[in-house]
C-alpha cells in the first residue's frame, strides 16, 4: 500500500483543491465553535453549592428516654446516599455520636425515611438514596436528673445527574431534660414500639413522594446520558484536530483510494474502517479500563517507550513524505489480499482503524480519561456512552474521505502539486514528533530537550519549510516551479510569520498561542522575565516556604512561584503559615495545564493571590522518579502498590476526588477539607480569580 498515488491525483489544480479544503475548515470552525459554546453553557461555575440542609429536633415519649432526629432537607435535583452502601460505592451517610455517662444509645441510628433503591448514573449501580427529604432517629435512654447535651458530627455525601459533592461532615448538638426519675432497668418494650410506630407512620406518608422523585430522577438520568453524549462529540471533533490525529488523514486517503475502482467494495471497506474505530474506542477501550484501570491511559500518554515508539513513526512518516522512501503494508497482507479480495480489504480496514487509534492515543488519551476512570471503577452505561459519542465524530471525517476517495479524482488537471503538499507534510510531521520526544524527556527528566532546545528545531523546520515554498530547497520528487503561485505565496509568509514569532521564546517570552504544545518555561536556561523578576524580587518574601521542597531539584512552578511537589509538605506548611492549600495536579505531558499556566496564571492578579495567600503545591500524576521503598503507597483504589511519583499522586487524585484529568485545582484548609468545589480548565481569567478568593473567604470563616 503505497502512502501517496502520484498517479492518481497528478491531475488535479492546486488553486481549486486549496479552495475547497479552505471551505471544509471554515465549515469545520463553525460546527467547532456550536459545540464549544454548548460546552460552556453547561460548564459548572465555582459557586459554593450547599443543596442540603440538616435541623435536629427531640421528643420524649416518657420519662427517662427521647429519640434523637436528625432531618435533612434536599434540594431539587440532588439526592443523598443511603447508610447501608456498598465498600465500593458513594460516602454512606453515617453518625457519630460522643460518648457520655449522662445517656445511653438504645440501639444504633435508624433511617425513618424509606431510601429509593435504583441504579445510580453517577457510579453505575445500584444505591440506595433520598430524593427530598430523609429523616434518621436513635432513640437513648436518660441516666440523670440534670439537663444535658449529646453532641457529635454526621457525615454524608450528595450528587445529582452531573456531578457529586465532596463528602460533608456536620457536627450537632442535643439540649436534653434530665428525667424525673432515673430509670433502674433497661428500655421498655414500649419506648421502642412507641419509636417503630413514629417510623412507620412517617414513612408509608414518604413513599407516594419518593416515587414521583424516582420518576424526574430517571428522566434526569436520561437528559445527563444525552449531555455526555453531545459533550463526548464535541471531545471527539477537537481530539480530531491534534498534532497525532490530523496528519493521519493523508494516509487514509492514499490507503482507499486503492480500492475505488471497485466502488462496492470501496464503501464496505470505508464503512468496515469507521466502525472499526468505533469498535476499537468503545469495546476494547472500556475492557483496558476494567482490566487495566485508569493509569493505563496515564501510562500509554506519558511513559517513555510509547512516545519513543510515537516519535520513531512520526520521524518515518517524514522521511517518507521527503520521498525518501515509500511506506507500505507487508508483502503478506498484500497477497491475502490479492489471493481472497474481500477478506484482505476488510483486514486492511480494520489494521488501518488500529493504525490510526494506537498513534493517535496519547493524545486522545487525556479526553478520553474522565469516561476511562467511571469504566475502571465498573461502570458500563456511560463510559460505553461518552466513548460511542467520542469515537463516532472522531471516525467521521475519516470515514467520509475513506468512503469518497473520488472526491479528489474528479478535480481538474494541475500538475506535481502532490509532491510539494507532501513534503510540507513532512515539515509539519518533524515539529509535531517532537512532542512526544518531549513529553518522554519531561517525565524522566532526561535534559535533551529544553524548551529553548524545542523552539530552536521548530524556527530551523519551519524556516526551511517556508524557503522550500519560496522554492529555494528542491527535493527529489519535486516538480520543476517555474513561477510561486498566489497560495503559495502566502502561505509561506504565514510560515515565516510564525518564525518571526516563535523568535522571542528563546529569550523566555511565553508564546500564549502555542504553550501547550511547549516544554514549560522552568526548562528553558536563559529566560529574561526570570532574570528581571528575581532581581527585582517581585514577590518572594510573600512567597517563602516553610521548609525547603521536595524535589525541587528537577520540579518547578512556572512564573517564579515557589511552592512544593509534596502533599504532606504542603499541608504542614499550611498549618503553621495559616494559609490554605492551592493544589494543582499538572502532569509533564498535559497540554491543556501549560495553556492554563500560560493564559491564567501569568495574570499579575492571579500571581498576586497565589504567592501572598495560597500554599501552592503541584503534584505530578506522570513523573517516574521512583520514591523510597519507606514513601511506597498500596492504593485503596485499584490495591497496587505505587512506586513512583506520578504514581502516587494519580492514585490520590482519583482516590480522594474520583477525578484523573489535569489539569484540575483543589483548595483545601489545614485540616486537608475541601474549601469550595474544584475547578478544572478554564481559560477565564475573572472565574480563576473569583474562584480562589471564594476559596479565602470560605477559608476565613473557617479559622
Amino acid at each position: 500500500m503505497h502512502l501517496i498515488n502520484d498517479d492518481i491525483f497528478l491531475d488535479v489544480q492546486a488553486d481549486t483543491f486549496i479552495k475547497i479544503m479552505t471551505k471544509f475548515l471554515l465549515i469545520m470552525k463553525k460546527f467547532l465553535l456550536f459545540f464549544a459554546s454548548l460546552f460552556l453553557l453547561f460548564s459548572t461555575s465555582a459557586e459554593v453549592l450547599k443543596p442540603v440542609k440538616w435541623t435536629f429536633d427531640i421528643k420524649y415519649p416518657k420519662d427517662g428516654e427521647a429519640v434523637l432526629y436528625f432531618n435533612a432537607t434536599i434540594d431539587k435535583g440532588w439526592h443523598v446516599y443511603a447508610m447501608d452502601l456498598k465498600p465500593d460505592g458513594p460516602i454512606p451517610t453515617s453518625f457519630s455520636i460522643d460518648k457520655s455517662p449522662d445517656f445511653e444509645l438504645m440501639g444504633s441510628v435508624q433511617s425513618e425515611t424509606k431510601p429509593t433503591v435504583k441504579y445510580d448514573s453517577s457510579f453505575m449501580m445500584k444505591l440506595g438514596s433520598y430524593g427530598s427529604k430523609a429523616v434518621f432517629y436513635v432513640p437513648i435512654k436518660i441516666k440523670t436528673t440534670k439537663n444535658f447535651q449529646v453532641k457529635g458530627h454526621l457525615q454524608f455525601m450528595c450528587c445529582n445527574d452531573k456531578s457529586c459533592l465532596p463528602p460533608e461532615d456536620v457536627d450537632f448538638m442535643y439540649n436534653v431534660n434530665g428525667a424525673v426519675n432515673v430509670p433502674t432497668a433497661t428500655a421498655t418494650d414500649s419506648a421502642v414500639n412507641q419509636s417503630s410506630t413514629v417510623a412507620v407512620a412517617s414513612t408509608v406518608s414518604a413513599v407516594d413522594s419518593t416515587i414521583m422523585a424516582d420518576n424526574a430522577e430517571t428522566a434526569d438520568s436520561s437528559k445527563s446520558l444525552w449531555m455526555l453524549f453531545w459533550l463526548s462529540i464535541v471531545a471527539g471533533l477537537l481530539a480530531i484536530l491534534t498534532p497525532c490525529v490530523f496528519p493521519m488523514i493523508p494516509m487514509t486517503v492514499s490507503f482507499f483510494i486503492k480500492g475505488s475502482a471497485n466502488k462496492i467494495k470501496g464503501r464496505i471497506n470505508a464503512l468496515v474502517y469507521g466502525f472499526s474505530i468505533i469498535f476499537i474506542y468503545v469495546v476494547i477501550g472500556t475492557l483496558v479500563a476494567v482490566t487495566l484501570g485508569a493509569n493505563f491511559a496515564n501510562f500509554l500518554s506519558t511513559h517513555w517507550l510509547p512516545n519513543i515508539i510515537f516519535f520513531l513513526v512520526f520521524m518515518v512518516f517524514a522521511a517518507s513524505f521527503f520521498g525518501m522512501f515509500e511506506i507500505v503494508l507487508p508483502s503478506s497482507w498484500v497477497n491475502k489480499a490479492d489471493k481472497q479480495v474481500d477478506r484482505g480489504g476488510l483486514v486492511g480496514s480494520f489494521f488501518m482503524a488500529f493504525t490510526l487509534v494506537l498513534v493517535s492515543f496519547s493524545c486522545t488519551g487525556p479526553l478520553v480519561g474522565a469516561i476511562l476512570v467511571q469504566s475502571a471503577g465498573g461502570s458500563i452505561i456511560e463510559p460505553v456512552v461518552g466513548m460511542f459519542g467520542f469515537s463516532l465524530a472522531f471516525a467521521l471525517p475519516f470515514t467520509l474521505f475513506a468512503f469518497f476517495p473520488q472526491w479528489l479524482n474528479g478535480l481538474p488537471k494541475s500538475g506535481g502539486w502532490l509532491n510539494s503538499v507532501k513534503v510540507v507534510l513532512g515539515f509539519i510531521e518533524l515539529a509535531l514528533g517532537l512532542k512526544f520526544l518531549s513529553i518522554a524527556d519531561q517525565t524522566y527528566h532526561w535534559g535533551i530537550l529544553d524548551r529553548e532546545v524545542y523552539l530552536a528545531f521548530w524556527i530551523v523546520i519551519f524556516s526551511l519549510m517556508g524557503m522550500y515554498l519560496l522554492g529555494k530547497i528542491k527535493l527529489a520528487h519535486d516538480s520543476e516551479l517555474k513561477s510561486v503561485s498566489v497560495p503559495r505565496l502566502m502561505l509561506a509568509m504565514l510560515t515565516f510569520t510564525f518564525v518571526v514569532y516563535l523568535i522571542p521564546g528563546m529569550f523566555g517570552a511565553p508564546l500564549k498561542a502555542i504553550s501547550g504544545y511547549l516544554p514549560p518555561v522552568s526548562t528553558q536556561d536563559f529566560d529574561v522575565n526570570a532574570i528581571v523578576r528575581d532581581n527585582a524580587g517581585a514577590g518572594l518574601s510573600k512567597n517563602e516556604l516553610c521548609e525547603n521542597a521536595k524535589y525541587s531539584e528537577f520540579l518547578h512552578l512556572p512564573h517564579g512561584l515557589k511552592g512544593y511537589y509534596d502533599y504532606d509538605q504542603a499541608l504542614k506548611c499550611s498549618k503553621e503559615s495559616k494559609k490554605p492549600i492551592f493544589i494543582d495536579f499538572t502532569g509533564h505531558g498535559c497540554v491543556n495545564c501549560r495553556e492554563m499556566e500560560a493564559s491564567v496564571w501569568a495574570d499579575p492578579r492571579v500571581l498576586n493571590i497565589l504567592r501572598k495567600d495560597y500554599i501552592v503545591v503541584a503534584l505530578y500524576v506522570d513523573d517516574k522518579t521512583e520514591l523510597p521503598q519507606s514513601e511506597w503507597v498500596t492504593s485503596k483504589y485499584d490495591g497496587k502498590v505505587k512506586k513512583t511519583i506520578g504514581q502516587k499522586y494519580a492514585d490520590f487524585q482519583i482516590e480522594r476526588f474520583s477525578v484523573n484529568a489535569q489539569p484540575y485545582y483543589v483548595l483545601l484548609d489545614s485540616n486537608g477539607e475541601n474549601l469550595v468545589d474544584a475547578k478544572s480548565y478554564d481559560k477565564d481569567v475573572e472565574n480563576f480569580i473569583a474562584f480562589l478568593n471564594a476559596g479565602k473567604a470560605e477559608f476565613e470563616k473557617r479559622k
